[in-house]
């Protein structure tokens, strides 16, 4: 397989996020203009009405950015199982920002969307995107017969569409944990070489950190389910590719590491809500951003702190891949993890 020279990286990561910056306000005036709107009310924390479409932004970003890079030649030579990988997760990420923007623009219903996921991710495996082992303590790594292999792989990729989407509840929250997330997909892709599953890491993060000049708070537009689907797939998928087809104990274990929050913030709402015999899909304020908000915390530290996790469990999956200089990062988000939670302690002791 071709080396990739990291200019092409930095490229995918700018250009995408200039893509974002660009055109965020025309789709933000188009949304006004056609009354896409997402009211106030229930348990959402805004207080007016806000364009939803912003995802369309993401995606073009992204997606321009990984056109021009492999019309550059930026993809070199992959190999026929490798180009199919590539195709999966792109073809699959495209689907999935069209199931969120009709749920956006005409409203979905909740079986009908998670059917579609399915399919998406079903289709995506049959192209190669699939988990064939997982790493058990004690056991190494055991290999999955195919339709094992196809259930995990679905539940992964379904998962993370949802994890992602469940998340986009305050100003700035999902996109700029799946930018810190995937910046750190791309920088452990590349280390463990493979370049073009980091490519689209890096198309990724540059639309998502973009994202953030019009959506941190107070947000101008939101994402919408479009590009929360779009960034939960992209994300799951570059997993799969980048990481877990490494067949080595420490890669398959780190896409999972450092999706850690939004994967322990979903899992600890549908526990809590079947708890209490409640549907674990029946919309409420059981996640850690709601329960932050209500001990006290302003929803700027909210986010921040939020950030603060993702990058911290981001530099541990560095730390424990062996990375260069991934120690060293781990400890600085240790510390800064610890100047942050004693900031939420005293907001919370004075609320």
């Amino acid at each position: 397989m071709t080396v990739f020279p990291p200019v092409y990286h930095l490229a995918a990561f700018f250009l995408s996020a200039l893509v974002v910056l660009l055109i965020t306000p025309v789709i933000r005036a188009l949304g006004i203009r056609g009354g896409h709107l997402d009211p106030p009310g229930g348990r959402k924390v805004h207080h007016q009405p806000m364009v939803r479409l912003g995802g369309v932004g993401i995606f073009v970003g992204a997606t321009v950015a990984l056109l021009v890079v492999w019309g550059l030649g930026g993809f070199g030579t992959l190999s026929a199982a490798q180009s199919n990988e590539v195709w999966g997760v792109t073809v699959g990420g495209l689907c999935c920002f069209m199931i969120g923007l009709a749920d956006d623009l005409f409203g979905l219903r909740a079986s009908t969307r998670l059917a579609l996921q399915v399919l998406t991710s079903m289709t995506a495996w049959q192209l190669g995107v699939h988990i064939d082992f997982l790493s058990v303590p004690g056991l190494g790594l055991v290999h999955f017969y195919p339709l094992v292999s196809l259930v995990v792989t679905v539940v992964w990729l379904v998962g993370m569409v949802n994890a992602i989407n469940w998340i986009d509840g305050l100003d700035g929250l999902a996109a700029g944990v799946s930018g810190i997330a995937a910046v750190v997909m791309l920088i452990s892709s590349l280390f463990m070489h493979q370049p073009a599953a980091a490519l689209i890491a890096a198309a990724l993060a540059g639309g998502a950190l973009g994202f953030l000049r019009y959506n941190f708070n107070p947000a101008q537009i939101f994402m919408g389910d479009g590009g929360a689907y779009f960034m939960g797939f992209t994300l799951a998928g570059v997993g799969v590719i980048g990481l877990v087809k490494v067949v080595t104990t420490v890669a398959v274990v780190l896409p999972y590491l450092i999706l850690a929050v939004p994967i322990l913030d979903m899992s600890a709402v549908i526990l809590d809500r079947l708890r209490h015999g409640k549907s674990p899909f029946i919309a409420d304020k059981r996640h850690l951003h709601h329960r932050l908000l209500q001990a006290g915390l302003s929803h700027r530290l909210t986010v921040l702190f939020i950030y603060v996790l993702t990058l911290w469990v981001g530099t541990l999956a560095l730390a424990f891949s062996g990375i260069p200089s991934g120690l060293g990062s781990a400890i600085g988000a240790t510390v800064l993890l610890g100047y942050t939670s004693w900031q939420v302690w005293k907001c919370t002791r004075h609320s």
